[in-house]
């Protein structure tokens, strides 16, 4: 269902799967303790089980809740976030297996665009990743969005994302496991 911004505002998620836009390209996700969104999510996108899902989080506590140790993840994410920065680190008892996969990290982010933020200040963390299938390029605009629309509970009407997947980073390994626009700064840890 083709929803607007502020009809999905009033509506209630529980397990269903959504379709945004957010800073860097659509996303695809649901609520963060939904195992049957998470499973959901892995059929749409024909994605490997053994893969984990991010989580998108509305603003630095509720990102560093995620977290085993967030003293590190706030002092990135004051200078990061929001934007297009995945931070991967130690998980915390908040992060299911469904989402980690069996590994003991987590990878966070708060994404820099208005529409993804709203929908997070008002749902909540959302389990996600890139829409597309897996090992297909990204969807970047509402209109490629579109064919995703049966898949999904709800894709949310929006525009064109800025279509470079997000800088992920390992903090406890001190490495980029994927390069995007973000660029760490070393000093940033001093």
């Amino acid at each position: 269902m083709i929803i607007a911004l502020d009809d999905f505002k009033n509506r209630s998620i529980e397990d269903e799967v959504i379709a945004f836009q957010t800073d860097t390209v659509y996303g695809i996700g649901c609520r963060f303790d939904s195992v049957k969104g998470a499973d959901r999510i892995y059929e749409i996108k024909h994605r490997d089980k053994d893969k984990p899902l991010a989580v998108l989080c509305p603003d630095i506590e509720s990102a560093a809740s995620f977290f085993h140790d967030a003293s590190v993840i706030r002092t990135i994410g004051r200078k990061y976030w929001p934007g297009a920065l995945t931070l991967v680190a130690a998980k915390g008892e908040k992060a299911g297996d469904h989402l980690t996969k069996g590994r003991s990290t987590i990878g966070v982010r708060i994404p820099d665009d208005h529409l993804a933020l709203e929908i997070l200040r008002v749902h909540g963390p959302l389990a996600a990743t890139s829409l597309n299938m897996s090992d297909e390029p990204p969807v970047h605009t509402f209109e490629e969005a579109l064919q995703f629309e049966s898949a999904v509970d709800y894709l949310v009407e929006g525009g064109t994302a800025r279509g470079v997947s997000s800088t992920v980073y390992d903090v406890e390994k001190n490495i980029v496991l994927r390069q995007g626009d973000v660029v760490i700064d070393k000093k940033v840890f001093k």
